[in-house]
C-alpha cells in the first residue's frame, strides 16, 4: 500500500511520485520482468491507489523507456535486446573511461580506500537481500569514480546510464555468479587509480565494461532471457 501526504495540493503529486518510484524499482530489480504485460487497474489494486497516479507514473516510465503503452491493451515492460545492451555499454564505456581518467588525478586516499571496500562486496546467488546489496555497491563504486571526475555534466551522464544498466546487472547476477570477475576488475581499476595513471585507469574501466557486457549477454542469451533483435 502506498501512503501519501494528505495535505491539499500535495496528495496527488505524492501518490504519483511514490507509484513511479515503486514501479521503477520493481522493473529494475526484475520483479516486473522484461516483456511482462500489466494494466492500470491491476497495478492500482496492487498499490492500493486510484488509477490516476498509476497512469501518470506509467506515462513517465514510458518516456524513460522502461515501459511501452498499447492502446486498449495496457502496458508492457520493455524487453531487453542485444542491440539495447550493445548500444548502452558502448556509450557507458566511453563515458566511464573518461571519468576514470579524470578521477585518477582527483580522488583522495580516503576515496580510494572506500572504493576498495566496495570492490570487496559479494552476494549469494539466489539470495535477494545480498543481491540487492551487491548491485547497490556496484553502482556506488562506479558513481564514486564518476564523482571523482569533478565534472558534474559527465557525472550526470554516467549516472543515467548506470541506472539503466542496473536492470541488466540484476538479471545477470540472478543467472550466474559474477562475484569473482566483478571484484577482480574493480580492484584492478582501484590499483590504476592509486597509481594516478589516467591512461591505465581509463583502460581498466573500458575493459571491465566490456567484460560485464559479454558476461551478462552470454548468460542471458544462454538462458533465453533476452530477445535477439538487432
Amino acid at each position: 500500500m502506498i501512503k501519501a501526504d494528505t495535505s491539499s495540493g500535495k496528495r496527488g503529486k505524492s501518490l504519483t511520485e511514490t507509484a513511479y518510484a515503486v514501479l521503477r524499482e520493481r522493473i529494475i530489480t526484475g520483479d516486473l520482468a522484461p516483456g511482462v504485460e500489466v494494466s492500470e487497474p491491476e497495478l492500482a489494486e496492487q498499490l492500493s491507489v486510484s488509477k490516476t497516479p498509476v497512469r501518470e507514473a506509467l506515462a513517465r516510465l514510458c518516456v524513460e523507456g522502461f515501459m511501452e503503452a498499447y492502446p486498449r491493451r495496457g502496458y508492457r515492460v520493455t524487453p531487453v535486446t542485444v542491440k539495447d545492451m550493445n548500444d548502452l555499454f558502448a556509450i557507458r564505456g566511453m563515458l566511464e573511461g573518461t571519468a576514470a581518467a579524470l578521477a585518477a588525478k582527483n580522488l583522495s586516499d580516503a576515496d580510494l580506500d572506500l572504493l576498495d571496500q566496495l570492490a570487496d562486496v559479494s552476494y549469494v546467488i539466489g539470495e535477494e537481500v545480498s543481491t540487492k546489496t551487491f548491485v547497490d555497491s556496484n553502482q556506488e563504486f562506479h558513481s564514486a569514480i564518476a564523482r571523482g571526475s569533478r565534472n558534474p555534466r559527465l557525472y550526470a551522464l554516467v549516472m543515467s546510464h548506470l541506472e539503466e544498466c542496473a536492470r541488466l546487472f540484476y538479471m545477470g547476477a540472478r543467472v550466474r555468479d559474477i562475484n569473482p570477475e566483478t571484484n577482480d576488475d574493480h580492484h584492478r581499476i582501484v590499483a590504476a587509480l592509486r597509481k594516478r595513471d589516467a591512461d591505465k585507469a581509463r583502460d581498466a574501466v573500458v575493459e571491465h565494461n566490456e567484460n560485464t557486457r559479454q558476461g551478462i549477454l552470454g548468460a542471458l542469451v544462454a538462458t533465453g532471457q533476452v530477445g535477439l533483435t538487432l
